[in-house]
């Protein structure tokens, strides 16, 4: 392998509208704030990759301003002038710096996709990914009423999608699925609590309540660090408990399996610090039979396309939320956008990234932007 030595990196603070507002347990949005991650090496081969953290500390610790902090004063310095010779190595380039994975994870996914274009192959060959196309799931926000709730479900059910996720939270549980359920009785169906019920007897007692209506999975319903709760609704339901905020690291995925805590694992690039962890996550929980999806923190293109290159990973069997990018961007930030037939993606062919950013697109909708170099004296 070709030995690489990035030059220059530089972090672009981007703004884009979302097309309909998005309701979660925690928070409602209208807009996204994300930072793309450019690498250049010697030879001019660039790579591109998104940090797609909350702006707000609901979801997890990390904020937008938190993750350019870290990638500006630690991440980017530490592959700033570093030789390489494969993506893997990375991480143990800032090895010392603890958590921070969000910001961890565009790093990571912005020295994959520029190790695949000097390669010449695309990112999910890279990786080892086996499939053609991907099948896609959406996820819908907590809506002010349950009418307007069904309007958004019949608009992804038209558009192909085969599997809807239903954000539900203590008081928007029961009544909502009831009435999804009622009207798409063949529809894939699954909720996602982000953590928000405590554990009681009564919120056990609701969740198990679920069971009668034909779900694919429980999502993330306790805290993220509450694994026995996890594991004892997983003991009591028929229905299966997937995990997201629990597993931030494969030490964290193995703990659940040893408890009996997870059914299903969500993986997320940007929660699990990148490709490299995430790639090791998949490969553990299909060790252990575990099926897997690849869940999304409704990401720009980059991050997206990101996103269908790891889907193609062969563990990867259930729908995962890699939909296309015009159900949440009225422009995305890369060309071609993610685009999706009947609920299927393609995977792309060309090497790396497999899309072209759109820098005049991202120049206009842009907040901040700093540039790094090899040869820049240390601050």
């Amino acid at each position: 392998m070709r030995p690489l030595r990035i030059t220059e990196a530089s972090l672009h603070l981007v703004r884009l509208p979302l097309v309909h507002r998005f309701q979660t347990s925690s928070h409602r949005k209208s807009h996204l704030d994300h930072i793309l991650v450019r690498l250049v090496d010697e030879s001019g081969a660039e790579g591109w990759g998104e940090i797609a953290s909350p702006s707000d500390p609901f979801y997890s610790p990390e904020t937008v301003e938190s993750c350019w902090h870290i990638a500006e004063r630690y991440l980017l310095p530490a592959v700033l002038g570093a030789q390489w010779s494969h993506p893997g190595e990375l991480p143990l380039l800032w090895r010392k710096v603890r958590g921070n994975r969000f910001a961890a994870a565009g790093v990571d996914a912005a020295g994959w996709v520029l190790w695949a274009q000097r390669e010449g192959v695309p990112l999910a060959r890279a990786l080892g990914g086996d499939r053609t196309e991907v099948v896609a799931g959406v996820s819908l926000g907590i809506e002010p009423t349950i009418d307007e709730l069904l309007a958004q479900v019949h608009r992804q059910a038209d558009a192909g999608y085969p599997r809807v996720k239903l954000k539900i939270a203590p008081g928007w549980d029961l009544e909502p699925v009831r009435e999804v359920r009622r009207a798409f009785p063949d529809l894939s169906l699954h909720v996602d609590a982000n953590g928000i019920y405590g554990g009681t007897a009564a919120e056990m007692d609701t969740l198990r309540a679920l069971d009668g209506f034909g779900l694919d999975m429980i999502e993330q319903p306790f805290a993220p660090r509450d694994l026995l709760s996890h594991a004892e609704l997983q003991r009591t339901t028929e229905t299966p408990v997937c995990l997201d905020e629990s597993v931030d690291t494969v030490a964290d995925l193995r703990t659940a399996l040893a408890l009996g805590a997870v059914g299903v694992l969500n993986i997320k690039v940007s929660r699990m610090g990148g490709l490299t962890p995430a790639m090791a996550a998949h490969d553990l929980a299909r060790e252990n039979g575990v099926p897997v999806w690849c869940g999304g923190m409704h990401e720009f293109g980059v991050g997206r396309a990101v996103n269908v290159a790891l889907s193609s990973l062969p563990g990867f069997v259930l729908p995962s939320d890699v939909s296309a990018s015009a159900k949440y961007y009225a422009q995305d930030i890369v060309a071609p956008p993610v685009t999706a037939d009947s609920g299927v993606v393609q995977v792309p062919t060309a090497p790396g990234l497999g899309h072209r950013v759109d820098t005049d697109f991202l120049a206009a909708n842009r907040l901040r932007e700093t540039t790094l170099r090899a040869d820049q004296d240390p601050q």
